[in-house]
């Protein structure tokens, strides 16, 4: 999982640094995350989960192509509570001393900012690719696809200080040989006969720096 995350990051900043070459009035900013996760319940075999709601931060590089396209790099992470519950038993989780874990995901999105032109708040929609990783309480870890859609507004200010509002739907995606189960251990790993997915709708926002590269 490091030599993924590292050739990831670095492939990013060779591509923008490359692109800055040619295009020099293109801006970085370095956004810094903030939410609020609703909780979603897992569905599983004979028992299910919920991954409870939370707060969510992180940061993200975004690289501007122009002045409505831009393409993001950031990781963001949220440390939540997975009880699990058996279906037929009583309303107490199984799983009480060991759900914790912590849900983190490093994705690529794709932004577009709609700006009729010099307006201060823009309304902008992005779709994202990358992965998911669940670390349990006891140090057992799942990585697997995840993706987010986002759906905000971004507010400009006369510095080089702007700040967003959205909306985020994001997914870490399980299959055939690697769903998702929360066990009286602790642990949060992959089973071989679901196809179970992590669905986590949230509302937030972002402070965003500028950096605008010199001509």
């Amino acid at each position: 999982m490091k030599k993924v995350t590292i050739t990831v990051v670095f492939s990013f900043f060779a591509f923008c640094l490359k692109a800055q070459t040619t295009t020099q009035a293109s801006p970085l900013e370095l956004n810094v995350y903030g939410g609020y996760n609703f909780r979603d319940k897992v569905e599983l075999y004979d028992t299910y989960a919920y991954v409870n709601e939370g707060f969510q931060y992180g940061g993200g590089l975004e690289y501007f192509f122009d002045r409505i396209s831009s393409l993001e790099l950031k990781y963001l992470r949220m440390d939540a509570t997975v009880p699990l519950y058996k279906y037929g038993g009583n309303s107490q989780p199984v799983n009480p001393d060991n759900d914790k874990a912590s849900i983190n995901y490093i994705l690529v999105d794709g932004n577009y900012y709609w700006d009729p032109g010099n307006a201060k708040a823009l309304p902008f929609t992005s779709a994202g690719i990358g992965v998911g990783i669940i670390d349990a309480k006891n140090g057992s870890s799942v990585t697997k696809f995840a993706w987010d859609l986002k759906l905000g507004v971004k507010v400009k200010t006369a510095s080089s200080v702007s700040f967003k509002l959205q909306a985020y739907l994001q997914s870490i995606v399980g299959g055939y040989g690697g769903g998702f189960y929360a066990g009286t251990g602790g642990v949060i790993v992959g089973t071989s006969y679901s196809y179970v997915s992590v669905i986590q709708f949230g509302l937030g926002g972002a402070l965003c720096f500028g950096f605008k590269s010199k001509k």
